[in-house]
């Protein structure tokens, strides 16, 4: 199936409310987290911004379900309404496993996270169940292509946490009412999924959907994106193990700037991961995301080198001056990253599960290769040149490879 022209510009100007709810959760995911910091003091910030990193690695499964669910849809729209109730039925016998295991595993997480609070613990099961339910809905809606509840949803996810954040943060400055306000705003994006999705669905004998398969899919993309979501953080953590104090905190500082220019794009992936997904689509929806990836990367790559001073500003002000020359290192690393991710989603849209062991094999070099560097410049280096490899290796991959779609969901049909 080929692009018409002009196709990929309609299908970006169709997502522009996407792309404007997703910069608004962003920013208030941001200024949650800001006023946190300032309200509830060193302390209760640390083990809020510790459960914040559990949710993190947690998340992975809502995300492997909103690949999952987007790309079965995509692929196979005369099935829609059979793959809808099984994604909805997985996410949600998905979310009440999560939410049972990590409530049992409370008491494990307050020891080693130090919270000493149990139920600020429990908090993390609560909130990973509505998380995971709105895995499965976002799914469904992308894999429509109905951007405009999407929207919605990623909306509701960032201001339903500074809703409720801040009324129970004017009440109890801790970090329980922080991580409580994070709960409770994670249940609006799903009510939102829920009217969006309520509507009635013809019944459809077109293909027969399998739970189980369904289930093992989900698997493989939430193991896929731990991957990615490792590899891109990995270097913070090793920066604190073989850098000083000092240096490692000028390289955290960079890493601010790796992450504005990898969330920028973020709309590029989610509405073209549809249209990769499609039976028989070229690569040509894929080689256009990446030029877009690329020319925000560059601008904002463009704008350390012309406006270093204000860049300084955005990474954290004057008391991280060393590392001002070399911030344009880290927008580049965001920009590989950026379209790093892009090939991901490729991957997963045309079910090349071998290009998934290239981000693994990436992530072991980076860990094997960092004890043996001892400054920034050698971090930031290493890390641009694996991220550069792992570039070529995956868009090879994408676009001379074979996808494994048609071999693999006839099979998962007869599970």
């Amino acid at each position: 199936m080929s692009e018409t022209p002009g196709g990929f510009r309609a299908l970006l100007r169709s997502g522009a409310a996407l792309a404007v709810a997703m910069a608004v959760m962003n920013v208030a995911t941001y200024g949650y987290t800001v006023l946190v910091a300032h309200l509830v003091g060193p302390s209760d910030f640390g083990a809020f911004s510790a459960i914040m990193g559990v949710l993190l690695v947690v998340n992975v499964l809502s995300l492997g379900l909103q690949a999952t669910g987007a790309r079965r849809i995509s692929a196979e729209p005369a099935s829609a309404a059979a793959v809808e109730r099984v994604v909805l039925t997985v996410s949600y016998r998905s979310a009440l496993v999560l939410a049972l295991a990590l409530a049992a595993l409370a008491p494990v997480l307050d020891a080693v996270l130090r919270l000493d609070s149990i139920p600020t613990a429990l908090l993390v099961a609560v909130t990973a169940a509505p998380l995971t339910v709105m895995g499965g809905q976002a799914g469904v809606l992308q894999g429509e292509r109905r951007w405009g509840p999407l929207a919605l949803v990623y909306l509701a996810q960032g201001v339903g946490r500074v809703g409720a954040g801040i009324g129970f943060l004017l009440v109890w400055r801790t970090e329980f009412a922080a991580v409580l306000g994070v709960a409770i705003g994670a249940w609006l994006p799903v009510l939102i999924g829920y009217v969006a999705l309520r509507r009635s669905r013809p019944a459809t004998t077109a293909s027969v959907v399998s739970a189980s398969g369904l289930m093992r899919e989900v698997a493989g993309s939430s193991q896929a994106l731990l991957a990615f979501f490792a590899l891109s953080n990995a270097d913070i953590l090793l920066a604190r193990a073989v850098l000083d104090d000092h240096t490692a905190g000028l390289y955290a500082a960079g890493l601010i700037l790796v992450k504005a220019i990898l969330f920028l794009p973020q709309f590029v992936a989610v509405i073209a991961f549809p249209s990769m997904a499609t039976q028989g689509a070229s690569s040509s929806t894929l080689v256009k995301a990446l030029l877009v990836a690329l020319a925000l990367g560059l601008c904002g790559m463009v704008g350390t080198l012309l406006l270093p001073d204000l860049a300084l500003v955005f990474v954290g002000g004057s008391d991280f001056e060393e590392v001002k020359s070399q911030l344009w290192l880290f927008a580049l690393v965001g920009t590989l990253l950026s379209m790093v991710q892009l090939l991901l989603y490729s991957a997963l849209a045309r079910q090349q599960w071998r290009a998934i062991l290239a981000i693994w094999a990436t992530l072991v070099a980076l860990l094997c290769s960092a004890p043996f560097v001892h400054s920034l410049d050698g971090l930031v280096t290493l890390v641009l040149g694996l991220d550069a490899a792992l570039f070529l290796v995956l868009v090879t991959v994408a676009l001379l490879g074979r996808s494994t779609t048609a071999a693999r969901e006839p099979a998962d049909a007869r599970t």
